[in-house]
């Protein structure tokens, strides 16, 4: 059993050193243990610092992001043939001794992916509106995919395998958020477990502020509802403004036979059949979308295909 601890790092050369060295050299279950660092276009001398302490390093020449940055180290530690992926940040942010943790949900078969879920409550350095938004976060991730995630921001996780075969992120902002509703759309056991995390020692680099977290957050999760509810979303929207529309009409149709004002509330006759059209066309919207959503399966299902001969075959000339 093969353990990939990738850690995205942005000019972390400060800390990362305390990161790595955190980490615990082995765990019960796990023959091996494996750390990647991947350099998202640092300025800093973060890669360097790396390959001191002996890492493997992939790097990026310029800085694609946090989402991207994943993406490279999840297909970077497949073609290492890791039977286990772990992502941590390399901010310190996580107490390293709590990897086995992590992991032994995925040890024991009762997991595909595990979320760490941080004591949100007792962080000192999240405002209360970070934590209320931290929370209404991780209920709507569970609404949209039924997984019970209590942190479903948290950047400490593991997958196994089959799991990280099936990860796909599309996102440009994070990767958190999607991945719990990719992974439970597609079927695989998310469970969240307890972990531990250290006193801050610097602001986040992702979440600029609050109402930056709160648009960013906001617009990914639309265009996740969106990319893997297609039907429903539409259909909801269309169906609300159906509704309004119908109680506008009927306005338009008390006034005209109950009252001598019926000429005087045309424009409600005008708006409610602009929101039928608008239904209308959302209804159309809602069939296109799930022919669409038909055929990214099947083009997924390809890909897993693809990827799995590919990492496959790069396993066996690897060993």
């Amino acid at each position: 059993m093969k353990l990939i601890v990738q850690i995205p790092c942005f000019n972390e050369e400060s800390q990362l050193t305390k990161t790595v060295r955190d980490l615990p050299a082995s765990i019960p279950g796990v023959e091996s243990i494996e750390i990647l660092i991947i350099d998202d276009g640092s300025a800093d001398r973060t890669a360097d610092v790396a390959r001191e302490l002996g890492l493997t390093v992939v790097s990026i020449p310029v800085n694609r992001g946090l989402a991207h940055a994943f993406m490279v180290g999840v297909e970077a530690s497949l073609a290492c043939g890791a039977d286990i992926i772990v992502n941590t940040d390399a901010d310190n942010q996580y107490r390293g001794d709590d990897l086995g943790a992590l992991v032994e949900p995925i040890l024991a078969g009762r997991a595909d992916l595990v979320i760490g879920a941080r004591p949100i409550g007792e962080i000192d350095s999240f405002s209360s509106l970070k934590k209320a938004l931290q929370r209404a976060g991780s209920w709507v991730v569970r609404k949209l995919s039924g997984a019970q995630v209590v942190d479903a921001s948290s950047g400490f996780r593991a997958m196994n395998r089959e799991a990280a075969l099936q990860t796909n992120v599309f996102s440009r902002y994070t990767y958190t958020l999607e991945t719990i509703v990719q992974a439970a759309y597609r079927g695989l056991r998310v469970v969240s477990v307890p972990v531990r995390v250290n006193a801050a020692t610097r602001r986040s680099r992702l979440i600029r502020s609050n109402w930056n977290y709160l648009w960013r957050t906001g617009s990914d999760l639309v265009r996740i509802l969106v990319i893997y509810r297609p039907f429903r979303s539409f259909m909801m929207l269309a169906i609300a403004l159906f509704a309004i529309a119908t109680v506008i009409g009927l306005r338009f149709v008390y006034y005209f036979i109950a009252t001598d004002e019926g000429s005087g509330h045309i424009q409600s006759l005008v708006l409610a059949e602009i929101l039928y059209g608008l239904c209308g066309t959302l209804v159309a919207v809602a069939f296109i979308g799930d022919l669409l959503a038909i055929n990214r399966r099947l083009l997924e299902e390809l890909r897993l295909d693809a990827r799995r001969r590919k990492f496959k075959l790069g396993g066996a000339q690897d060993g």
